[in-house]
Order: structure tokens, then sequence, then C-alpha cells
């Protein structure tokens, strides 16, 4: 949000960096995407595209970075899909495509897209499923890849459970690319512009950002962590770390997101943190190159 108005919540404290365990931040993101999935999509969806796999608002696609390698034949997992826009490409490209979410109001816009399309026969879109991250409603090595565009990672409170869940329902070798905001990004206020570019918290400052009503009740929950910190969830999951990508932001692109992404800022320091990882362990080997 703009400075002026982070600051007035503060004041407000409506809102703060504090403790927010799984139950608060489930409870709270599952409420805060239901009740703002109609904005989110009037306001982005223009940008996601109905069925186009974009990686960041530093304008990343699949089809043109391939971090997924080969997806036709594959079976693959979106994790946290939205209105799974990038699990929709992937079924298009001949993935059998699964896509879960915590919000039933983003798995509705999932529907409504898939209607829109209006595709003669039957259904080519994703599978859809309402899930937590944590507890996955998979069986153990069903799916070849994974992968995840802003989606779950940052609003679980145990992410690395969610990296230990993923691995579970992976087969051996299979790929798990995600993106997440650059922990940089938590050290710096939520604007995009001048003022967005000082110093405000420290980076090793673990608290969640949380958003709170007046009764101190939490509506929005995000959890930091640091790039050190993702990097022992995914080795302690089982997972081998192959790549770790830092997108620079197109002077090109304007400001097409708010918040924190700006030309002025990107141009600066990172947004976006993208890590490319694959299972190790025993079993049939699916190929991890790109």
């Amino acid at each position: 949000m703009p400075e002026s108005t982070e600051e007035s919540w503060q004041q407000l404290d409506l809102v703060t960096r504090r403790p927010a365990d799984n139950a608060q931040s489930v409870r709270a993101n599952r409420s805060w995407w239901d009740a703002n999935a109609d904005e989110y999509q009037t306001e982005h969806g223009g940008y996601l595209g109905d069925a186009r796999f974009l990686w960041c608002p530093e304008g990343l696609y699949e089809d043109e970075v391939h971090l997924l390698g080969e997806v036709a034949g594959r079976r693959v997992l979106e994790v946290g899909c939205g209105a799974a826009q990038c699990a929709r490409w992937l079924a298009g490209q001949g993935a059998q495509a699964v896509a879960f979410d915590l919000s039933a109001r983003q798995l509705a816009h999932a529907r409504r897209i898939d209607q829109d399309l209006d595709r003669p026969g039957p259904s080519l879109g994703p599978s859809l499923v309402q899930a937590d991250a944590t507890a996955l409603p998979f069986a153990a090595e069903s799916f070849d890849l994974a992968c995840s565009a802003f989606g779950a990672v940052p609003f679980v409170e145990d992410s690395a459970a969610v990296m230990r869940e993923v691995a579970r329902v992976l087969r051996r070798g299979g790929r798990w690319v995600f993106s997440v905001p650059h922990p940089f990004r938590w050290c710096l206020p939520d604007d995009p512009g001048e003022n967005g570019l000082r110093v405000k918290d420290s980076y090793f400052d673990r608290r969640p950002y949380v958003e709170q009503d007046e009764d101190g009740v939490a509506t929005y929950v995000e959890h930091h962590r640091t790039l050190g910190d993702r990097v022992r969830e995914l080795t302690g999951a089982g997972f081998v770390l192959a790549d770790l990508i830092e997108p620079e932001y197109p002077a090109d692109l304007g400001d097409r997101w708010g918040g924190g992404w700006s030309a002025l800022r990107g141009s600066l320091v990172p947004g976006t943190a993208i890590l490319v990882a694959h299972k190790a362990g025993t079993g049939p080997v699916v190929d991890p190159a790109r």
C-alpha cells in the first residue's frame, strides 16, 4: 500500500509486524482472498491473462523462460493457484494440470474463466481443488512437476511444511519452481516512489506483516523468510536447489502492479525471487533438466 496509507494504518494499530500462528494465518488469508478476489481479478486479471503463466510482476512468462522444462504429458500441480491462469496455460500445453487454492472465491473465478472461454467438447482446463498447502489431499509421488507463482508460500506460517508436502507428492527428480516476493522487499516501505527506497525494517525481522481490525484480529497475514531460510526449507525437505532467479524490472514496463513494484525501485533492488529445485531420493526419475 502507499506509505501514507500504511503510516496512517500504523497509527491506528491496523498494520503491524507481530507473531501470527497457523490458525490465525489460515483464517485471515482465506477471508481476505474470499472478500477481495473480485477486486484483485478486476485490477490484475488483464495483465495476468486468462491462460498465461506469469511468474512475477516483472513480466517473466513461462513460455519465454521455460523454468519448468517440458510439460506436455506431465502431471503438474499448481500451488496456490488463484484463478488458475498458470494451470490453464499448462493444460493448454498438454499437461495434466491440477490447481488448488485456499480461497473458494478465487476458485470461483477460475471456474468463471473456464466458462467464459466457452471451449467446445470436454473441458481442457485444470482440475480445481480447495485445499491448504500444508496438508495436500494428494497421494505420494503423484505429480511430475509443481509450481507456484506468488501463491501460498508467503501466506503460510510453516512454509517448511509446504516444502515437505510438495516433496511428498512429487516423484523423484520432479521439479518444484516457485516465486515469492523478494525477501529484501521486507526492509522497505510498500511504496513505488522515492519513499520506498529507504530501509525501514531489518532483513532479519521474521515477524509477519499483519493487517488487523480494531479488535486486534488479523485480517491479512504475510510471512517473511530470508533467502537462507528458503534454501534451508528446500534442502530440509529433500530438494536440490538448481537456480535462484532475481528478475530485473524492464524499464518499459511502467508501474503496472503498484505497491513496491515500479520502474524506479525495480532499477535498484529486486522485487521477486524465483527458486528452481528438484526432488532427490529414490524411485522413478523425472528428468529435471531444462
